[in-house]
């Protein structure tokens, strides 16, 4: 079975590879004081994460950004807390073609989305949100950085201890993104 499931895999690669090569999306990163709209991609499977995203949605909302939140879920039962929650969408195994290709409404509009900046969460690498980080025409990509990671895939990598904490993260591409919008730079970049 699991022979049978990497097969697939590579075939659904072999896809978002083709599509990738026709993709062209404009990149760019004017600051954070531009900002108007953040996609996260996220592993809804990391249900620990939640409350993390449900402050970040909160502080980014503060400062006039919107926040869209586009996760996936693989196993049965979708927890309550996920459900009715308006910047939070939740594409689940019954939304992927044979090859784990997102084939849902939430996954295309969220793809075509033009936001600012997306930031990348999926930390173990799923191949549904792989496929749309890599498609997305969002303007700034974020991302962790790993030796699984498409680095031309991200315009903007992380570096980051595992296990990976989401706070933490997400508080450090707040902070690198505002020093770059400041133009400020660190003591060992100017030694």
């Amino acid at each position: 079975m699991e022979l049978f499931r990497s097969v697939r895999l590579r075939l659904g690669n072999s896809i978002l590879e083709k599509r990738k090569s026709r993709t062209r999306r404009n990149t760019g990163y004017s600051g954070m004081n531009k900002v108007r709209k953040i996609g996260i991609v996220w592993d809804a499977s990391r249900t620990e994460d939640f409350s993390t995203l449900s402050k970040f949605h909160q502080q980014m909302g503060e400062r006039g950004i919107d926040v869209k939140i586009l996760g996936y879920y693989g196993g049965k039962e979708l927890p309550v807390k996920y459900t009715a929650i308006r910047f939070l969408s939740i594409i689940r195994r019954n939304e992927l073609s044979f090859l784990h290709i997102p084939k849902s409404t939430e996954a295309d509009v969220f793809t075509r989305t033009g936001f600012d900046i997306l930031i990348d969460m999926n930390f173990d690498h799923i191949f549904p949100l792989v496929f749309i980080t890599a498609l997305s025409a969002a303007v700034f990509k974020v991302g962790l950085f790993g030796s699984e990671t498409d680095s031309a895939t991200f315009d903007l990598m992380m570096e980051i201890k595992k296990p990976v904490q989401a706070d933490h993260y997400l508080d450090q591409i707040i902070h690198y993104l505002e020093m770059i919008n400041s133009g400020l730079t660190s003591k060992a970049d100017n030694q």
